[in-house]
């Protein structure tokens, strides 16, 4: 019984391992201070603009405007905390749409002698319903 019982708990964690990643899309960003990254979401026949930049980096927090179909938000990104990333979700939460797609900002390091910010930008999108584009 033992044994079967550490089979299983290795399949599990092996598995978890091999799906862990549920993100269909990854890019790496690098943002000099007030420059804008602008990306263009479609899903069926809408279009939305998704862009942010970042204005002050100070004691360790990088401050973040991002805007998705004209909200506008702020964020303050850490390496040393939980808020290393924002989420913005892609499509109106409805009753078939439970678990909706969204982009994952995520603040990797920031190059002192550059003056830039490194991002990671992921996709979670279940049913493969949107398509990124980059804008200049």
């Amino acid at each position: 019984m033992r044994s079967i019982l550490q089979v299983f708990i290795a399949l599990l964690l092996s598995s978890s391992v091999v799906f862990g990643n549920d993100f269909r899309y990854m890019e790496k960003i690098s943002l000099k201070k007030d420059d804008q990254k602008k990306i263009l979401v479609k899903y069926a026949k809408y279009e939305r603009l998704f862009k942010f930049r970042w204005t002050l980096y100070i004691n360790d927090g990088l401050v973040v405007f991002h805007s998705y179909d004209k909200r506008v938000s702020q964020n303050i990104l850490s390496l040393n905390h939980k808020n290393q990333s924002f989420r913005v979700e892609l499509k109106p939460r409805g009753y078939d749409h439970y678990n909706v797609p969204y982009l994952l900002v995520k603040f990797k390091k920031f190059d002192y002698e550059k003056n830039k910010a490194l991002f990671e930008l992921y996709l979670w999108d279940e049913q493969s319903q949107i398509i990124l584009k980059n804008l200049k």
